[in-house]
């Protein structure tokens, strides 16, 4: 129903994982695409595996989103590139382990440094272009686990998401005006690099705790990502929507018995 071609869309993080997943999908559907991370050989691999895919460009961008400065360099490299800015995907995350009792003042910084200040800073930079554009679109990563869910050793992660929708918010109401949307995606389990190094046995596990049976993949959320770019999605903004097959459905591990 609706068309991405000739787009031009920003991936942070979008050399492996869920943003690789972002990337392949919007290059499926014609887009320009722009894969940035701060990983030189992860993004020729990137690039490499997306090119061709659409009718549309693929290239990579190093980009540091910690870095206000590194984040106006990208933003001036896509521009440069494709000429604008019409959709932002400020997927770039981390998220190490650290018990509570034992988190560092560092841990903590760099987690928020990334996943909170690294999403304000990529929309500062490519907030010209994405109001020049007049259909513009922010799409942040969120995730369930502190917006819904909580998981040990990852206080600082979960706090760091549920502080993204809280910028999200007001974002919203401040860049209607300018004809851009700002919506979030919260995934649950996704089929990535680092679940997969896990083995078939945590996996297994893990998929029976999802009442779809199944952890999401990479694309499932691209795939939400590419409706909310649309101009079918223009009136579609301050939103948190879950993709997680249900995940977060259950009161107890005996709602999914037999």
């Amino acid at each position: 129903m609706f068309s991405l071609t000739g787009r031009s869309v920003v991936v942070t993080g979008g050399s492996k994982g869920i943003g690789r997943g972002i990337a392949g999908v919007f290059a499926e559907a014609g887009a320009n695409v722009a894969v940035a991370a701060r990983s030189p050989g992860d993004l020729d691999d990137t690039v490499a595996a997306l090119d061709g895919l659409g009718d549309g460009k693929v290239i990579g961008v190093r980009a540091d989103v910690s870095d206000p400065e590194s984040c106006g360099a990208m933003a001036s490299a896509v521009v440069e590139s494709f000429g604008g800015i019409d959709v932002l995907c400020a997927n770039a995350g981390i998220f190490p382990e650290a018990p509570l009792a034992s988190m560092t003042p560092q841990q903590l910084a760099e987690v928020l440094d990334t996943n909170v200040k690294g999403t304000v800073f990529a929309v500062q930079s490519c907030l010209p272009a994405l109001i020049a554009s007049r259909r513009g679109r922010v799409i942040l990563t969120s995730s369930i686990t502190g917006p819904i869910t909580g998981f040990p050793g990852w206080s600082h992660y979960g706090a760091s998401k549920a502080a993204q929708l809280g910028f999200m918010r007001t974002a919203a109401i401040e860049l209607a005006p300018h004809a851009i949307t700002v919506n979030a995606i919260l995934p649950g389990n996704i089929l990535t690099e680092g679940l997969a190094d896990l083995g078939e046995d945590y996996l297994a596990g893990m998929a029976r705790a999802i009442p779809a049976g199944a952890l999401g993949t990479p694309a499932d959320i691209g795939y939400l990502a590419a409706f909310l770019a649309s101009d079918e999605a223009g009136y579609l903004t301050g939103q948190a929507i879950t993709v997680d097959g249900g995940q977060v459905l259950p009161e107890s591990p005996d709602a999914l018995a037999g």
